[in-house]
C-alpha cells in the first residue's frame, strides 16, 4: 500500500520524496527501456523527456543497465540522472542520430564547431538543465572528426545558446570529437567529471560565467580543457568570467584513466607526443576575458597554452598553483598571432595583463622552453611571471643559439613547429612590460644554450633569477631591447640597460 503512496530516491546527500503517480520523476526502465545494451532505447528516453517538459520539468532516471542510444534531445527544466552502474552507449548506427543542422556559419571554424545536433545528447536554446549521477557515458559509435556533408555523430554532449546548465559527477569514455561542447552557454557548471577520451575533453566556446572544478580529463590525442571563442554563432562573442580549479589533465593511453592503469604505451600521438593540456584557442574570434586557473595538475601531456590568433583580445588572466610532470613541449606558451581566420575587416588582436605564478614543472622536453611571443608591431603586454621552477631534460646543441626563429605569423599556433629554440629556459619576443621574479630553471643533461633570450622587448625586469648554464654560455641574451633591469640574476651583474641592439650578459 505504501508503495502506491510514496516513492523515495536518494540523489547525492539529499532524499527526495515524490507522491505517486510521479510527475517529476521518470524511471526509464519502468517506462519500458530495456537497458540491455542491445535494444535501442532512444525513443523511450526522448518520450520521457517530452512528457517531463510538458509537465514543467523533472528528472529522467537511469538505473543500472546499458542503454543503447541515438540522439537524446534535452529540454528546459530537465535533469538526466545516470546512476552508478548505468552506462549510456552511443549507437554505432549513424541512422540512430540526428543529422547535422544547417550552420549559421561554417567558414571560420572547424566542422565540429559548426554543428551540434549530430551528438549523443544535445540541447539548443534551453535553460535550467543538468546531467548528473555517478554513471557513465560511452561514446562507442562516435567518430573523432568530420567534414562538410558528413552525417556521422561526433560529440557526446553538445549545447548551443543555453543558460543555467550543470553537468556533475558523471564519467565519459571515448567521447568523440568533443566529449562536451558548450557554445554560447552561460552560467555553466562542470564539476567532478572524469573524462577519458579520444579527442578534446571540454570545449567551452563563447560562454560566460563558467565554473570548471574537480575534473579529471585524459585526452592523449587533443586538448583536455579548452577555452575557445569561435565564429560558430555567426558573430564574435568572447569567453569570459571563467574559473578552472582543482582539475587534472593528462595524456595517458585512452581508457587507462578510467581503468586505473595510467598506461603510456601508445606512440602515435600528434607531434610524437600526447596533448591533454589546458588551452585558450585555437579558435579566437571573440577573445578571452577575466579568467582564472588555479590548483591544477598536468601529467604526461603538453604545457599550458594561451593563444589569440584570429583578431581578438586575450586579457585579464591569472594562473596560479600549477604542477607539471613529464611535459612534452613548451611548459608555458603565450602566443599573439595573425592567422586571422575570420571576416576580412578584423584587425590583429591583443594579448595583455596576464599573471602566472607558483608553477613547478619537472622533466620538461628540451626543445622549446617557455615561449612568450607576439608579432612585429603587436606586442604581448603586461606579463608577470613569478615563483616558477622548471626542470628541463636538457641536451640542446650550442649552435642553436644562432638560429633565427621564424615569426610563424600565419601558422597554426603550436610550439612543435618552432623546433629547437635558441634558448632552453625562456624565449621572449615582441613583448612590452614583462616582469620575471623568483624564477629558477635548470637541466638534467648539460645544455649549451643560454637560459634566457629577450628579443624586441620594451621594458623588462628580471629579479631573483637562478639559471643553470654551461661554461662559456651567456645567462641572458638581449636583442633590440629597451629599458631592461637585471637584479640578482645568478651569474650576471646587476644592470640597467636603456637600449641594446645585441648584448650578452
Amino acid at each position: 500500500m505504501m508503495r502506491d503512496i510514496l516513492f523515495f530516491i536518494s540523489i547525492g546527500f539529499s532524499t527526495v520524496v515524490f507522491a505517486q503517480p510521479s510527475k517529476v520523476f521518470y524511471n526509464v526502465k519502468e517506462l519500458g527501456a530495456k537497458g540491455d545494451g542491445i535494444t535501442p532505447d532512444t525513443r523511450i528516453i526522448n518520450r520521457a523527456i517530452e512528457d517531463a517538459a510538458a509537465s514543467g520539468g523533472g528528472t529522467i532516471y537511469f538505473p543500472s543497465g546499458n542503454y543503447l542510444l541515438g540522439s537524446v534531445h534535452l529540454k528546459s527544466n530537465i535533469s538526466l540522472f545516470v546512476d552508478q552502474g548505468a552506462t549510456l552507449i552511443a549507437s554505432s548506427d549513424s541512422n540512430d542520430f540526428d543529422k547535422p543542422e544547417q550552420s549559421v556559419n561554417d567558414k571560420f571554424q572547424d566542422y565540429g564547431h559548426s554543428h551540434w545536433h549530430n551528438s549523443l545528447i544535445w540541447g539548443e536554446k534551453i535553460h535550467d538543465v543538468s546531467i548528473l549521477g555517478t554513471g557513465r557515458i560511452w561514446g562507442r559509435g562516435l567518430v573523432r572528426s568530420g567534414r562538410k556533408g558528413d552525417v556521422k555523430p561526433n560529440k557526446s554532449i553538445a549545447l548551443l545558446n543555453c543558460y543555467n546548465v550543470t553537468i556533475k559527477d558523471i564519467s565519459i569514455l571515448h567521447g568523440g570529437w568533443f566529449a562536451i561542447l558548450a557554445t554560447g552557454v552561460d552560467n555553466l557548471t562542470l564539476d567532478n567529471l572524469k573524462v577519458d577520451t579520444n579527442r578534446d575533453g571540454f570545449d567551452i566556446d563563447c560562454c560566460k560565467n563558467v565554473r570548471v572544478s574537480n575534473c579529471t580529463v585524459n585526452s592523449p590525442f587533443d586538448d583536455g580543457i579548452c577555452l575557445k571563442s569561435s565564429f560558430g554563432l555567426g558573430y564574435a562573442r568572447p569567453t569570459e568570467n571563467v574559473t578552472i580549479t582543482n582539475c587534472q589533465v593528462s595524456g595517458y593511453d585512452e581508457g587507462s584513466l578510467l581503468d586505473g592503469t595510467f598506461r603510456r604505451q601508445y606512440k602515435k600521438y600528434s607531434d610524437s607526443s600526447s596533448t591533454g593540456r589546458i588551452k585558450f584557442g585555437t579558435e579566437s574570434n571573440g577573445g578571452f576575458k577575466n579568467i582564472t586557473i588555479s590548483n591544477c595538475v598536468f601529467d604526461y601531456c603538453r604545457g599550458l597554452a594561451l593563444e589569440t590568433v584570429d583578431g581578438a583580445l586575450l586579457e585579464d588572466v591569472t594562473i596560479s598553483n600549477i604542477t607539471m610532470r613529464d611535459i612534452l613541449n613548451s611548459p608555458i606558451f603565450i602566443r599573439l598571432g595573425a592567422r586571422m581566420r575570420g571576416p576580412d575587416t578584423i584587425a590583429v588582436g591583443q594579448c595583455r595583463r596576464i599573471i602566472i605564478q607558483n608553477i613547478v614543472a619537472w622533466n620538461v622536453d628540451a626543445r622549446q622552453g617557455v615561449i612568450l611571443s607576439g608579432l612585429p608591431g603587436h606586442d604581448i603586454e603586461d606579463l608577470q611571471l613569478s615563483n616558477i621552477k622548471i626542470y628541463y631534460k636538457g641536451g640542446g646543441p650550442k649552435d642553436s643559439i644562432n638560429r633565427v626563429v621564424p615569426e610563424y605569423e600565419k601558422e597554426y599556433p603550436e610550439p612543435g613547429p618552432w623546433r629547437v629554440m635558441p634558448s632552453y629556459g625562456f624565449f621572449i619576443r615582441h613583448a612590452k612590460n614583462v616582469k620575471l621574479s623568483d624564477i629558477e630553471v635548470s637541466y638534467m643533461k648539460e645544455d649549451a644554450r643560454p637560459p634566457f633570450i629577450l628579443d624586441d622587448v620594451k621594458g623588462a625586469e628580471l629579479r631573483n633569477v637562478k639559471a643553470q648554464k654551461a661554461n662559456g654560455t651567456p645567462g641572458v641574451v638581449l636583442k633590440n631591447v629597451t629599458d631592461v633591469s637585471i637584479e640578482q640574476v645568478q651569474g650576471v651583474k646587476n644592470a640597467t640597460i636603456k637600449k641594446a641592439d645585441k648584448k650578452n650578459l
